[in-house]
């Protein structure tokens, strides 16, 4: 943590999460955040689903909702970023307070509800984005839409052309019904309409689908069963958790879903099983607890490409990012791999 996190991280703990929150895009809008700029070495860079990334560390979707942190996000070490999530429709999400800190747990709970401009205002920006970068929008659903489904397409087609790859987000547990659309039948009409969708553009960009950790084996099964089918490029597994076991922190009752420390087992055994499911045929992001370089290589070992993380900022600032990265490459080298790739699955099995 840098000087400025330092000094600057208590206070943003001593206003409402939201708040502190809002404050810390606008750091990255005012190139006061920290900025440590490429980070990458031959082991470090990788490729997955199509796209050539600096490094294996990524921002999860939920961080810039709005895609107005850009230009900050892509001089902040990440080897590739999310954006979003986008709704056809601006929507202002559910009421608040809608956003909880769980210190004790190094957690968070959220139920913003896809809160977001639009995908007209969100399509402008992104169109004005650095080219140097490798970003990534999450698709979502209007919460008062006649055909959610169809959601995910419209937004595809409407930001596609400025996109490097497009995550279809089934898995909020903040929309009411949203993840009833991770079932087989509706999972596979779903995605049949986003692939029509890409179809339609100038570039053929990959797409992921973000899935719930709170899913069973068979669920999986058939989740694993419709990617392949639908020619998805990879999943993300894991969003955030309904579960609440074991927290001590005063917001654990708070509706919504729970990100963090307490994810990262959860999140890596259902990273492990889609793994062995899909038997590597498809690429796959690991997220959910991720705080350090260690529990990134957990992830790449239990058969993640590459890495997602966001609630770990809360507590241990954006110059983390740079941190993990380099200490993947220590570990990397440690274990003898020359590369990512070599290391993905490698330890699949202490996981399932």
């Amino acid at each position: 943590m840098n000087l400025m996190e330092k000094l600057g991280m208590p206070l943003l703990h001593k206003v409402d999460p939201e708040t502190a929150h809002g404050l810390a895009i606008k750091a990255l809008q005012l190139g006061a955040a920290a900025s440590p700029g490429l980070v990458t070495s031959p082991r470090l860079r990788t490729s997955f689903a199509g796209l050539d990334v600096p490094n294996p560390v990524g921002l999860a979707a939920g961080f810039d909702k709005n895609a107005t942190a850009l230009l900050g996000l892509s001089r902040a070490g990440f080897g590739f970023f999310e954006v979003g999530a986008a709704t056809p429709r601006a929507q202002p999400g559910n009421p608040k307070p809608r956003l909880f800190r769980l210190t004790e747990d190094r957690a968070a709970i959220n139920r913003f509800g896809f809160n977001n401009d639009g995908m007209e205002a969100i399509a402008s920006r992104l169109a004005q984005r650095p080219r140097d970068a490798v970003i990534g929008l999450n698709l979502g659903a209007n919460k008062d839409s006649e055909d959610r489904a169809a959601d995910f397409a419209k937004v595809l087609a409407h930001c596609g052309a400025h996109l490097d790859f497009a995550t279809v987000n089934v898995s909020s547990p903040n929309t009411e019904k949203l993840r009833d659309l991770q079932g087989k039948a509706a999972l596979s009409a779903l995605l049949a309409g986003v692939m029509d969708a890409r179809e339609g553009l100038s570039k053929k960009i990959p797409v992921f689908l973000k899935i719930a950790p709170d899913l069973s084996e068979a669920e999986l099964a058939e989740i694993a069963e419709v990617a392949l089918e639908s020619g998805l490029d990879a999943i993300i597994a894991t969003n955030t958790t309904l579960d609440r076991d074991g927290l001590m922190s005063q917001h654990k009752g708070e509706m919504g879903g729970l990100s963090g420390a307490p994810l990262f087992e959860k999140s890596t055994r259902v990273l492990a099983q889609l793994s062995a499911m899909t038997e590597g045929k498809l690429p796959l992001v690991g997220v959910g607890g991720i705080s350090n370089a260690e529990q990134a290589y957990a992830k790449i070992c239990a058969g993640a490409s590459v890495v997602q993380l966001y609630t770990a900022l809360v507590y241990g600032g954006l110059s983390m990012v740079a941190d993990i990265a380099r200490g993947l490459d220590d570990l990397l080298a440690r274990d003898g791999f020359d590369n990512v790739a070599d290391a993905v699955g490698s330890k699949r099995s202490d996981w399932l």
